[in-house]
């Protein structure tokens, strides 16, 4: 099974990075995705190609110093539960 997931824009506001990082960020954050789809899959709406316009941030936890790697696998967990599950069922 294929799954193609297009990220159009990734705000990160405030991220304590200099600009050589943030090529390891995206790569880390890629790599880190593509870790979570092949381990967990993705909720249903996202199978059938459930397009979103934005995913809630999610508290994160960063300092001075951490690495970019460290980073990026903090932003796509954060994204994978934007579309990782599905969404709860609407109660009446």
């Amino acid at each position: 099974m294929n799954v193609r997931l297009h990220i159009e824009r990734l705000i990160l506001d405030d991220l304590p990075l200099r600009g050589s990082q943030r090529g390891l960020v995206q790569g880390a954050v890629e790599q880190e995705l593509v870790r979570l789809i092949k381990a967990k899959g993705v909720g249903t709406d996202t199978m059938t190609g459930g397009a979103r316009a934005s995913v809630h941030p999610t508290a994160m936890h960063m300092s001075e110093g951490m690495s970019p790697i460290h980073i990026g696998k903090q932003i796509a967990q954060a994204v994978y539960q934007g579309i990782g599950t599905r969404p709860a069922a609407k109660k009446n």
